[in-house]
């Protein structure tokens, strides 16, 4: 049992893993919330744009 928990502690190959989907998920947090900003201004904008047009 002991060399099981010795040979587990020094395996890194779990841990680079997990890293990598921490890295992974941040980035999509990221990219979820600049779209999510930018299609609310951009939905502003075009709100204003429409407003200003006007209708016949």
């Amino acid at each position: 049992m002991k060399k099981f928990t010795t040979r587990f502690l020094r395996d890194n190959k779990g841990v680079t893993a997990i890293e990598y989907g921490l890295i992974a998920g941040l980035i999509a947090l990221a990219i979820v919330g600049t779209i999510t900003t930018v299609g609310t201004d951009l939905s502003g904008l075009f709100s204003t744009i429409a407003s200003k047009i006007p209708t016949t």
